[in-house]
């Protein structure tokens, strides 16, 4: 789950990141009033949308006074925010972000997040900070410092020593680094997070460090012991389709291709992707149905895959264990009747309650194509998908 910057600048703050004083607003007059609680002018106006890239869409502006603090919030509330992650559609801004503003001398980067391949957290730095951390790593990955932290024994000063060194501080700076690191660490695993990045993190010029811009991403697992986390939600940020599959317990990613995937297990939904592609076909979407779905939720399913227009075709691949495949084929034929589907549907079912699967899918009377592997499956949709984009039967 991502948060917006005003709301990880808060969290920040809470676990001892020295973070500049700022507001949000969902209103333009708000703002006047508000700004009597901050140091400045100046102030910096920034919209709050979960994208990168902001300032080069004209989403982040300067203000030397108030009365351009409130012109600024007013341009920048309802503005669509078009920047390379979000897309042509961009995203619609629906509050700002108003901080005091810093002197800053020098801009660096910090990041933690989990090394899952060497099975502990590790710390980024660069003295490369407020530029993609992904370029300078491809482009210069000699000014990347990585500083890994055994998850069992826990932060240690040598760790921020250790970065602080790599990074070129000294002094009180390389101490309050330090005490930045601990800070981010403990709210990293105290709050489930999979990422805490400061970019930039600042030297003022007197020396001081300051978090200036916060990203903040948590694990949805570990939501439900954090009711205060979940809580910063906002769903206008999300896929709607996601959120509605959210609601019927279902896992669902939106993908760019033409074949429509619902499989049960996420580890045979990511198979399924992959064999769709092999065999030259481009998967839609991400959709795991669980271990217990009802024909309900496969008809709910059903729905959320065909609101995307791009889709040409559906797989249907399921392997029964705990999930009973007559339970899944009676959705199929149900969501098939009621939503009136005209796109290709094939069947892969496998396991328990397979026979009785088949013969509900034969008797249906529509056009359902059985399949009896994950190959055969693929070949067989990525086929009529392509016929039917050629206009053919």
């Amino acid at each position: 789950m991502n948060i917006h910057e005003y709301q990880a600048r808060q969290l920040l703050r809470e676990y001892g990141v020295p973070v500049k004083p700022d507001f949000a607003v969902t209103a333009a007059s708000e703002v006047e009033q508000k700004l009597g609680a901050l140091p400045g002018p100046p102030w910096i106006v920034k919209a709050q949308a979960h994208t990168g890239g902001r300032g080069k869409a004209g989403g982040v502006k300067l203000a030397k006074s108030k009365d351009e603090a409130v012109k600024y919030a007013s341009a920048i509330l309802g503005m669509t925010l078009v920047t390379p992650q979000t897309g042509p559609k961009g995203k619609l801004v629906r509050a700002v972000m108003i901080a005091e503003d810093t002197d800053i001398a020098k801009e660096y980067y910090l990041g933690l997040l989990a090394d899952r391949t060497a099975a502990d957290y590790v710390f980024i730095g660069s003295t490369e900070g407020g530029v993609e951390i992904e370029k300078v790593a491809t482009e210069s990955p000699q000014k990347i410092a990585r500083v890994h932290v055994d998850p069992i024994a826990g932060y240690r000063p040598y760790h921020g020593a250790e970065m602080a060194r790599r990074l070129g501080f000294t002094g009180a700076p390389a101490r309050q680094l330090g005490m930045v690191m601990a800070g981010m660490f403990r709210l990293f695993t105290e709050k489930d997070a999979s990422l805490v990045e400061i970019n930039p993190l600042v030297r003022a010029a007197d020396g001081s460090l300051w978090a200036l811009d916060a990203k903040v991403t948590f694990d949805d697992n570990g939501l439900a012991r954090h009711p205060e986390i979940a809580a910063l939600r906002d769903v206008h940020e999300e896929d709607p389709d996601e959120v509605r599959a959210a609601r019927h317990d279902l896992n669902y990613i939106k993908l760019d291709g033409t074949i429509g995937c619902l499989v049960n297990g996420a580890g045979l939904a990511m198979a399924t992707m992959d064999i769709v592609k092999h065999h030259g076909g481009s998967p839609a979407n991400f959709l795991d149905v669980g271990g217990t779905a009802s024909t309900d939720k496969v008809t709910e399913a059903f729905k959320i895959i065909l609101s995307d227009p791009n889709v040409k075709g559906i797989l249907v691949n399921i392997f029964g264990g705990i999930m009973k495949c007559d339970v899944i084929a009676e959705g199929i034929v149900a969501a098939s009747r009621t939503l009136g589907v005209k796109v290709p549907i094939v069947a892969r079912l496998d396991g328990t309650n397979v026979e009785p699967a088949r013969t509900i899918l034969a008797a249906s009377g529509l056009k359902i194509i059985p399949a009896g592997s994950m190959a055969e499956a693929a070949q067989r949709i990525v086929r009529e998908t392509q016929q039917q984009r050629k206009g053919r039967p």
